[in-house]
């Protein structure tokens, strides 16, 4: 059996608890079925301190200190570095699970973070969207001269295998184009409206159950969903991408008339992601759609995502998430890490 990996967890929001929790509940599965053996010895937090312990953090006890707003800081057998590298050099980790909030426009410091861990020798694993399109090439190359792996399936739908797939299971195929409902918080934004919210009401709904940011203009103005654009396109399609080169247009405009206007004709508007391949290069767009009926979108609703692959060799492929959350962007981070060491 390998000896135990040591994790570090940078950033322990909602996804960084939730994935705690998994180690928690799958940690004799994992030594079972997997022959994987695991110690989380560093834990940093935004607004709750951090931790460091060699020989292994208490994970209950770290969830029940931040469940009570507590700091982490009395976990910690030695001091804590104040940033995010200083404490990833210092945690002497196998694999960084790297949480941070994501930035749209430059991918840092979650590009920083990585790259520390990389050069450290570790695994690094991220639900965060900014250092996949930001920096994918770089990072993946780092990645490679060190022989450790960079994976960040939850970076994209959650937990749904779509890096993998395309890395694991479709080899040889050519991804053409794509095109799906890529952001929950506006799908569930338009769900309500339908029902008879009105579009502030709405927004203050997903904040209020955690899916929304206390400024949800990232979502509602289209840039969320653009960077998932840009990820899937930098990845999947072998093309750089930048989110500021997704035509972009958010839900913003739509108001109460306008859904019950469409309802009334039976038909119902989404923010569809969509990008392509043309002889003259890629196009790509965010933006709200019509959708009658007959569209495969038509009944994603609430916070379901779905996305239809078109490639070179198949037929439509469509993969659809129900209702996921950060449960499900959990299973993705340790998927990742099954994937890496195994």
């Amino acid at each position: 059996m390998k000896d135990t990996y040591r994790f570090a967890l940078l950033g322990f929001g909602n996804v960084g608890q939730a994935f705690a929790r998994l180690l928690l509940v799958k940690g004799d599965e994992l030594l079972t079925q997997q022959d994987l053996n695991w110690q989380v010895v560093g834990i940093m937090t935004g607004r709750h301190g951090a931790a460091i312990n060699p020989t292994g953090i208490d994970l209950e006890r770290a969830l029940a200190m931040i469940a009570a707003g507590d700091s982490l800081d009395p976990l910690s057998a030695e001091p804590t570095p104040q940033n995010g590298s200083e404490f990833i050099r210092a945690c002497n980790a196998d694999v960084l699970f790297e949480n941070t909030p994501v930035s749209y426009h430059d991918g840092q410091p979650a590009i920083e973070h990585i790259s520390t861990a990389l050069s450290a020798s570790m695994h690094a694993i991220t639900a965060n969207k900014g250092p996949v399109v930001h920096a994918y090439r770089e990072l993946t190359k780092l990645a490679q001269a060190h022989k450790r792996k960079f994976f960040f399936e939850s970076a994209v739908m959650d937990g749904a295998p779509v890096f993998s797939l395309w890395r694991e299971t479709l080899p040889a195929a050519e991804l053409q184009s794509f095109r799906g409902i890529l952001n929950s918080t506006t799908n569930l934004i338009l769900t309500l409206m339908e029902q008879g919210k009105t579009f502030e009401d709405a927004v203050a709904y997903t904040q209020s159950i955690g899916i929304a940011e206390t400024d949800p203009s990232g979502d509602i103005e289209g840039w969320d969903a653009a960077i998932k654009v840009s990820a899937l396109v930098t990845v999947l399609m072998g093309i750089n991408l930048k989110p500021s080169g997704v035509e972009r247009k958010g839900i913003e405009s739509l108001c109460s008339e306008d859904i019950q206007s469409a309802s009334a004709e039976g038909k119902r508007w989404k923010l569809i992601c969509k990008a392509g391949r043309t002889d003259t290069g890629i196009v790509t767009s965010v933006r709200p759609e019509l959708l009658d009926p007959s569209d495969p979108l038509y009944n994603v609703m609430g916070t379901s995502s779905a996305v239809t692959f078109h490639s070179d060799t198949l037929g439509p492929l469509t993969i659809t998430e129900s209702d996921p959350g950060p449960h499900t962007t959990a299973y993705g981070l340790l998927a990742d890490f099954i994937n890496a060491v195994r």
